[in-house]
């Protein structure tokens, strides 16, 4: 555990972890789509704004809690869903879902999760699901049942995956689904020992051939199959399926990878409960807007009707606020959280989440403010500075 004394923010969990994984595996979390544009502007949209902040406001009071869909989270930020993460960490998705829960924040789990839903909701009984939803009547019902069964509080749709993406970057590391044993990865795979043990080995002694087993109502593909080829993407999706979903499902429903005003629009008009806004880290359509760059228009068209959440990038304190300032409701944290876990289990994820808090709770005495409701657009100013320009600038 002492390796947690040299995290000293998110991004060091990202420099921690890269060492310990093979680079085939520690490409398919970090890297995005085509040119990896849409990845690098999310961050950089971070530094297009500046606080105005208050001064002798008395901030000793202050607090960070948030309520959202019924529930009193400690913290304005939660875990989003990470395929694969019990490939990238043992038994990862377990792992963050009992950190998130002690901490007293969401956590959502994908769909393309090798650890059956309902073990993980054993974990972390107050648990988010994010679905792949295969595009007929039968899977929805029985998607939705087998989520209701495992006692879920929020259903999530993932609905900016109608195919998969262009990642070359993955498969230049020798990474592709399904798995292929290859010379070079099995090279990159021996030289990473603990990581070939401590999770690989271990996942396969634990579930045999790892499968897909969320993706729908009775299971799915294993990793090795030509089925997991574009798990997830569904080309037919579209509202229609929704609103059978909202008809069958009674507890707070979301969409997940809204980019446009009127896809919120319609997500209101469907009597939806909330959308995430999302480009996907980075990882579906590259030169995709990044949600900071949208967030107002979106908050606009949602008119206090319906919760509009955020990820996509984020790594600070200060990126949360900025995203409060310009009208979301809730903020979710992937990547980070999963390095966390390479690095410690979940004692790492736990101190990532403490971090963040920490952050958030500094930030706004520094910006002073008592809750997050002060945190609103007058105190942003877009930044007439270019990155570039500030580069060389100490």
């Amino acid at each position: 555990m002492g390796v947690l004394k040299h995290a000293l923010d998110l991004d060091d969990f990202d420099r921690l972890a890269k060492p310990r994984l093979p680079r085939a595996i520690y490409g398919y979390v970090a890297h995005g789509a085509e040119s990896e544009t849409t990845l690098r502007t999310n961050r950089a949209e971070f530094d297009a704004w500046r606080f105005e902040t208050r001064i002798l406001v008395g901030v000793a009071d202050r607090s960070q809690e948030v309520e959202l869909f019924g529930q009193r989270y400690a913290a304005p930020f939660g875990i989003a869903p990470m395929g694969g993460s019990a490939l990238v960490a043992y038994d990862g998705h377990t792992v963050m879902a009992r950190a998130a829960h002690a901490k007293h924040i969401p956590f959502i789990l994908s769909a393309t999760s090798i650890i059956p839903l309902e073990e993980v909701a054993a974990a972390n009984p107050d648990m988010w699901f994010a679905a792949y939803q295969s595009p007929n009547r039968q899977a929805i019902e029985g998607m939705v049942a087998r989520v209701r069964r495992a006692g879920i509080s929020v259903l999530v749709l993932s609905a900016d995956v109608p195919i998969g993406s262009n990642r070359e970057n993955d498969a230049r590391l020798g990474f592709s689904l399904p798995i292929r044993p290859s010379f070079r990865l099995s090279l990159d795979v021996g030289l990473h020992p603990r990581w070939m043990f401590g999770v690989l080995a271990r996942t396969f002694l634990k579930r045999g051939i790892p499968h897909i087993v969320n993706l729908e109502p009775d299971g799915g593909p294993s990793l090795l199959s030509r089925e997991v080829k574009g798990i997830g993407a569904h080309e037919h999706l579209c509202w229609d399926h929704l609103v059978l979903m909202r008809e069958l499902w009674d507890g707070p429903l979301v969409v997940k990878g809204v980019l446009s005003p009127a896809d919120v629009a319609k997500a209101r008009e469907l009597g939806l409960d909330g959308v995430i806004v999302s480009n996907h880290g980075g990882r579906q359509l590259d030169y995709a807007v990044s949600p900071l760059q949208v967030l107002p228009d979106l908050v606009k068209a949602a008119d206090g009707h319906i919760k509009v959440m955020v990820d996509s990038g984020f790594r600070r304190g200060t990126d949360i606020l900025k995203a409060y300032a310009l009208g979301a409701d809730f903020v979710f944290v992937g990547r980070p959280f999963l390095f966390a876990a390479v690095v410690a289990g979940e004692a790492g994820v736990a101190h990532a989440i403490d971090l963040l808090s920490k952050e958030v709770s500094v930030d706004m005495a520094l910006l002073g403010v008592h809750s997050l409701d002060e945190v609103e657009p007058g105190i942003l100013h877009r930044c007439r500075t270019s990155h570039s320009q500030m580069a060389g600038v100490r």
